[in-house]
């Protein structure tokens, strides 16, 4: 049996704030724009640069940390899978749309910086004691996502 991947990570600025939603079974599910560029010289020396746009979905928890910390400009990593999906318009057109599934998300500007995820700041709150001010970022959050839940 054949093997394959299907991973991606990017690192880019958020082109707005994330856009938050439930499913109609309560899923909650964010969409986030990210863009990314790359720079590089011509043959004449001349500075170039290209700007690529991404979609990115982001499920459950994660999408409800995404809401309450990323914003608009902010720089984040996010790590996960392509999806394509396709629909068709009411005049019968086929669209298609390529999504970054994310898996894992890391804050990386300064914004961040202080900031803990829910569950670290309930650690913390418990510990009464607050989180560390060198901490840059929450840790990465796993959630399993099952098939059945996507709604393409």
């Amino acid at each position: 049996m054949a093997s394959s991947l299907n991973k991606t990570q990017i690192i880019g600025n958020l082109t707005r704030d994330p856009e938050v939603r439930q499913t109609p079974t309560g899923q909650t599910v964010a969409t986030i724009g990210v863009a990314t560029n790359r720079k590089w010289k011509n043959k004449a020396g001349e500075p170039q640069e290209d700007v690529e746009f991404h979609n990115v979905v982001v499920w459950g928890k994660l999408a409800e940390i995404c809401q309450q910390y990323l914003k608009k400009g902010g720089k984040v990593y996010f790590e996960g899978r392509l999806k394509t999906r396709n629909w068709e318009d009411p005049d019968g057109k086929k669209n298609y749309r390529t999504e970054i599934v994310a898996e894992n998300m890391i804050m990386l500007d300064s914004r961040g910086a202080g900031s803990v995820a829910p569950a670290a700041a309930e650690q913390s709150s418990a510990a009464s004691s607050p989180a560390p001010a060198a901490q840059k970022a929450p840790p990465p959050v796993e959630e399993e996502v099952k098939i059945d839940d996507l709604p393409f």
